[in-house]
């Protein structure tokens, strides 16, 4: 079953309404979501379900199902069964997901600030990284943490770019990561453009502007193998 994914226009939005289309053991499947799978080295999201009489379904995951554009919401433990059908409201955990689009477009700039081939990342509401094939003797915390600063200062707007399949395979140096390709099978790819920055294929969620980071720091550098040399991230403020 297809869902449509609301937050691909809009990551803002912090509620909806939506129909339940099926109820099964991965989850609970919607016609249309501001839950984001977890995807990308981003957590899904975490919120609640809210049914007509009130009562509250709380959302402890959110996970990728089978198929392009399947969703599956994964309840808390103990919670009541929906039905096919129903009319819910939903809310997201904004505070967690602001973090986590903060972070996850902080690690954009990082990616060029630290120019080599990205070989990882992770992101976490509290802390994010990186992970670089390049010597360790190139990280310098100080400088990474003053370079990517100075970026978000800028105040850029960032954009949502589709392209081609077709396009992505003949501008390959798009891609930055080593171990997640962009996802296909759609027929076009999603980029986030941050002009005269970066762009790359990206399916998270980001911040409108660069400056909404506010900052970040680099707590942690550290060597996790001959072609993953890790830089760990967090929010300034």
């Amino acid at each position: 079953m297809t869902t449509d994914l609301l937050f691909r226009d809009d990551a803002y939005l912090k509620s909806a309404t939506a129909r339940v289309l099926a109820v099964h053991e991965q989850g609970i499947e919607l016609d249309r979501t501001i839950f984001y799978p977890m995807g990308g080295g981003q957590p899904g999201d975490c919120g609640v379900l809210v049914r007509e009489n009130g009562e509250r379904i709380g959302i402890a995951d959110t996970r990728k199902g089978e198929g392009a554009g399947s969703v599956y919401h994964i309840p808390a433990p103990g919670v009541s069964t929906l039905q096919s059908g129903e009319l819910l409201s939903l809310q997201i955990d904004w505070e967690r997901r602001y973090a986590l689009m903060r972070l996850h477009t902080a690690l954009h700039l990082l990616s060029c600030v630290v120019v080599a081939p990205v070989s990882g990342g992770n992101i976490a509401p509290e802390k994010a990284r990186l992970d670089f094939d390049i010597d360790m003797s190139l990280l310098d915390a100080e400088r990474i943490t003053r370079e990517t600063n100075a970026l978000i200062a800028s105040g850029v707007a960032t954009e949502t770019v589709w392209i081609t399949d077709e396009e992505l395979d003949a501008q390959p140096e798009l891609v930055k990561t080593m171990s997640v390709q962009p996802p296909r099978g759609v027929g076009r790819v999603r980029l986030l453009k941050i002009p005269g920055i970066d762009l790359q294929p990206c399916g998270g969620t980001h911040v409108r502007n660069i400056a909404e980071i506010g900052g970040i720091r680099v707590t942690r550098i550290r060597n996790e193998g001959k072609r993953n040399k890790r830089v760990e991230i967090v929010l300034a403020a």
